[in-house]
């Protein structure tokens, strides 16, 4: 059972993690209230600009992020039954599809590229202002996520290394606790962000 020291310094780290997260959430929540401001003022411009995103394509990366969410919660509940290999399955699975999110997140900014459809592009700028804007912040806001989910691939591969050595057990759940927190975040964010670039009416 874990001592009193162990409880303390799990309190810590949880703690130390919703801040992290508030601190992400305000980020967020500021370029999504840009978003609004802009999609307030041009919103016909941004309904034009979204029908060049494949909503199938995001379709598909929700999915991905979801399922892979789940993952990370079976991860957990597996670490606190104290069977590790499974963790270990569960967090490989899960940087995988990660890995699969970003590469269908890579074709679909390519194919962008190759429209021309990119920021400061003479492309996008002969189009109207509000469009410029769309695919502004389309680029920001998608890029910064999809920079969160690299982090997330690195910090679960480091987890799933300390889960084969056995510093992350059933003991000591902290770790993997907050990694989990930090990729459902990441999966949160894409769920605002699906809506708002792929599916404006």
């Amino acid at each position: 059972m874990p001592g009193a020291e162990d409880t303390m310094d799990t309190s810590r780290a949880r703690i130390g993690m919703w801040l992290f997260i508030l601190s992400e959430i305000l980020l967020f929540g500021g370029l999504f209230l840009l978003y609004c401001v802009y999609r307030y003022r041009f919103p016909a411009e941004f309904r034009s600009a979204s029908t060049v995103l494949s909503v199938a394509d995001g379709a598909f990366n929700t999915a991905i992020l979801i399922t892979s969410s789940f993952a990370v919660a079976l991860a957990v509940h597996f670490l606190r039954l104290n069977r590790p290999k499974p963790v270990v399955d569960l967090l490989t699975g899960t940087i995988a599809l990660g890995a699969l999110f970003l590469i269908v997140k890579g074709s679909e900014w390519a194919d962008k590229f190759a429209q021309g459809l990119y920021p400061s592009s003479p492309v996008l700028l002969a189009r109207s202002k509000g469009e410029v804007l769309y695919f502004g912040l389309y680029f920001v806001m998608t890029g910064l996520h999809a920079l969160h989910v690299f982090i997330g691939i690195c910090l679960l591969s480091v987890l799933a290394v300390l889960t084969i050595k056995g510093r992350i057990s059933a003991r000591h759940p902290a770790v993997l606790e907050n990694g989990g927190l930090y990729w459902h975040l990441v999966d949160i964010i894409w769920i605002f962000l699906f809506p708002l670039f792929y599916l404006i009416a």
